[in-house]
């Protein structure tokens, strides 16, 4: 593939940002019916060329493990008939979901007799952002057709062949039930460039979505001049109280570190309640390490209560999520001690508590500033799948329009439609 020049890169998003919108409106107006049709066709079309999307998988992995990339990111990126399975069901899941377009929100009927009403609509051209996760090329098509949007789709030159395979099939699907291939679209990937011209296309996409590491979603935020839903990282922390039932504690810690280390709902900091018993301190990170984790924190503070083979933690640990077989562990002083210092390291992603004590419970989920907050369950439950969203396009941080789990409501806009008979207003 010859290399684009940065005018040629530049002209090509731009085009394919003009042919997303055109196209737009047409899949605004798709019924639901037609829209469950072509994301179920297209779930059968993924399983049915699993070996395609294997093959260039294998190219963009090997890729990968010769350029140095980390087992975490190596996980992201792989795929597997199992995985491939998953994608289609995603799918096979929002077909299955209410489709939120047309809903009303709410209304009434005026004094003078118009008829008013809120209605939820598509956000129209949807440009994502996103590294490693070939997964989030279909999540992103499957949620933008069921919610009337057209997606560009920016993944990165780590998953390129993976992506150009999985959209070749969405492209060959949608024209199966003869629309325009334009409605999904992979920009060009070769450099950074291409991110900045999708989110100053003012005009052209109506919202843009990062879904990934702290870095790309700071650079989308902070340079967007078209309208951005921030997802963020996850730094996620699980307190033990000292009414804790500890076996179900460490049961907890343990899943929402070990079950998918590399994903943003990964548990990544333990905290100890100080009046916990020094053995039950130690049972908790045992328990961890007996798994395969290894400890970060204050060494001299774990080593008082018998943690061996410790490493002192950096501020940078504290504050990021490891996305790998690592966390950090602290001694706090009571639930106000872990409040705070979540406040201080969280990224506002997912937070959790195990405690018996109703009154610390109840404090933790009205003080704790997250998007989700678990009370006795593992960090790993903030999922848009397991929340009954089917695939999900990301976690969103922020506290504007859409927070947690982002899935299909959390991709229209509203618009008001108000009827009248001729009404005039004095």
């Amino acid at each position: 593939m010859s290399q684009l020049t940065r005018d040629e890169e530049r002209d090509q998003v731009l085009n394919l940002a003009r042919q997303a919108k055109k196209v737009a409106p047409r899949f605004a107006q798709l019924s639901t019916p037609r829209k469950n049709e072509i994301l179920l066709r297209a779930a059968e079309n993924l399983v049915a060329r699993t070996p395609e999307i294997l093959e260039a998988n294998e190219r963009d992995v090997a890729a990968g493990r010769a350029a140095g990339m980390n087992d975490s990111l190596i996980d992201r990126l792989s795929l597997d008939a199992t995985r491939v399975e998953g994608i289609a069901g995603g799918l096979r899941q929002v077909a299955a979901l209410q489709d939120p377009v047309g809903e009303v929100l709410r209304g009434h009927t005026m004094d003078n007799g118009i008829q008013m009403k809120q209605v939820r609509v598509p956000l129209g051209v949807m440009g994502m952002v996103y590294e490693a996760r070939p997964n989030v090329t279909v999540d992103a098509f499957g949620l933008a057709l069921k919610s009337g949007n057209v997606p560009l789709l920016r993944g990165s030159k780590s998953a390129r062949n993976s992506n150009e395979q999985l959209v070749e099939i969405l492209q060959d699907t949608l024209e199966h039930f003869d629309l325009p291939r334009e409605a999904v679209q992979l920009l060009p990937c070769e450099s950074h460039d291409s991110v900045h011209d999708l989110i100053t296309a003012r005009g052209l996409v109506d919202v843009v979505i990062p879904r990934g590491s702290a870095r790309l979603i700071n650079a989308v935020v902070e340079n967007a001049t078209v309208p951005a839903i921030e997802t963020g990282t996850g730094n996620c922390h699980f307190y033990v109280d000292k009414s804790a039932d500890v076996d179900k504690a460490i049961a907890m810690v343990i899943n929402g570190k070990t079950r998918r280390p590399s994903v943003c709902n990964s548990t990544e900091t333990v905290l100890l309640d100080a009046a916990l018993p020094d053995a039950e301190k130690l049972r908790v990170i045992a328990a961890l390490q007996d798994a395969g984790v290894t400890i970060h924190g204050r060494v001299a503070e774990l080593e008082g209560f018998g943690v061996k083979n410790a490493l002192e933690a950096t501020e940078e640990e504290w504050a990021n999520e490891s996305l790998s077989l690592d966390i950090c562990a602290a001694v706090v002083e009571g639930v106000d001690g872990a409040i705070a210092h979540i406040a201080r390291f969280s990224t506002g992603h997912t937070e959790a508590i195990a405690a018996q004590d109703a009154d610390v419970l109840m404090k933790f989920a009205n003080e704790v500033d997250a998007a989700a907050v678990m009370l006795n369950a593992s960090t790993a439950f903030t999922d848009g799948e397991v929340y009954g969203m089917g695939a999900e396009i990301g976690i969103s941080t922020q506290k504007l329009h859409a927070r947690g789990p982002m899935a299909l409501p959390e991709l229209t806009s509203t618009k008001w439609i108000l009827q009248g008979s001729g009404q005039t207003r004095p």
